[in-house]
């Protein structure tokens, strides 16, 4: 089942319009939708004209007022939900894939082999430094 939601994300707003402050023009919003494993999304933006009656101060307005009002001003509600259903549909069943080509053998990937390194013995008896110690050769006269 997939899950839609809806948000207003930005407000462009007039400080002053007539006696008015604080006047929407603009609304970006987002329909976001999941099934709970793909997701699809649509975004855009309303715009409003100045109101002329019935204004709602800025801060008492709410989400779901605003997004009225994007769907009164062009916002296609219906068609929007079924777009980002439908990403989700195509993500469940892509419409077009990309098989391999059946004229080529297929490819096995296999990880090289790592050679084997044997670590060297020691000797429990003998002193570490004594079995990395090298003879000193030097072509200097000894002193």
């Amino acid at each position: 089942m997939i899950t839609l939601s809806w948000i207003i994300e930005r407000l462009l707003v007039k400080p002053t319009e007539g006696t008015l402050t604080d006047v929407v023009i603009t609304a970006d919003w987002r329909c976001n939708g999941t099934d709970g494993t793909y997701s699809g999304t649509c975004y855009g933006s309303a715009s409003f004209a100045p109101p002329t009656e019935n204004f709602t101060p800025y801060e008492d307005l709410t989400e779901q007022q605003v997004l009225g009002w994007c769907f009164a001003n062009g916002v296609d509600q219906s068609a929007i939900e079924a777009n980002v259903s439908l990403q989700i549909e195509n993500q469940i069943n892509p419409p077009v894939i990309a098989p391999p080509l059946p004229w080529l053998p297929p490819v096995m990937i296999v990880p090289p082999m790592l050679p084997q390194v044997e670590p060297p013995l020691v000797n429990a008896e003998t002193p570490v430094a004594a079995v990395d110690e090298q003879p000193v050769v030097s072509d200097a006269p000894a002193a």
